[in-house]
């Protein structure tokens, strides 16, 4: 018989398949989950402690598909067919990707740490191959950013990044830049653009207006 703490992780990751985080009320997760309201708070302290709980689950399977994830001898190809697993799962996934990826609050899921440990690897096999014009823990970080980025727009402005042709030119960018395998393609220097971009968009430091989204999303479409 499961547990109430089992029970009311099982009924916020069940939620969350429809609904943003925000949007869920404690009082519809003990009504799914049949505890009392104070369960949640002895449990996990406040419902952010719960959020964070159940963050760190979805990271678990996050990271089990890394695993998953089969090596070949060609470790940039690895690197490329990584990031699109990566985004596979956070289309899958919408809202509790943004729950892993953006967390609010003072705690934040600790296995963000193991996912770029995973990508560290991967780019580590790349310098060890002699593919890689910067160091692996710098490579590492702009993967990534660039990674969370291109999912978060997919997933906030869906009529703009949702086309896979635009993560394919982002990552094409990125991996080609940190292991010297860029190709000649008109759409780079907008993939390289539009990476920043997301970026700036992401800790609002330099967010993108609608017009300057528009003109980057149509240069980085397939030519015709």
């Amino acid at each position: 018989m499961s547990t109430a703490r089992e029970r009311i992780l099982e009924a916020t990751g069940e939620l969350l398949a429809t609904k943003d985080a925000l949007a869920i009320s404690t009082r519809a997760i003990c009504d799914r989950a049949k505890v009392g309201m104070p369960e949640i708070y002895r449990q996990f302290g406040d419902k952010q402690g719960l959020l964070t709980a159940v963050a760190d689950i979805g990271f678990a399977r996050f990271l089990a598909e890394k695993r998953r994830n089969p090596l070949t001898e060609d470790p940039v190809a690895d690197l490329r067919k990584a990031w699109d697993s990566h985004v596979a799962f956070a289309l899958r996934n919408p809202y509790l990707y943004r729950l892993m990826f953006t967390p609010t609050g003072d705690a934040k899921p600790q296995a963000i740490k193991e996912a770029q440990a995973i990508l560290l690897k991967a780019v580590e096999r790349c310098r060890d191959a002699g593919r890689l014009r910067m160091t692996p823990e710098l490579a590492g970080q702009a993967v990534l950013s660039a990674n969370v980025g291109v999912c978060m727009m997919a997933l906030s402005f869906p009529e703009l990044f949702e086309d896979p042709a635009v993560s394919h030119a982002v990552r094409d960018a990125v991996i080609g830049k940190v292991t010297g395998d860029e190709h000649e393609d008109t759409r780079v220097v907008s993939a390289t653009v539009l990476a920043q971009a997301l970026l700036g968009t992401l800790t609002g430091t330099a967010p993108l207006d609608p017009a300057a989204l528009d003109d980057l999303t149509r240069a980085l479409r397939p030519p015709a």
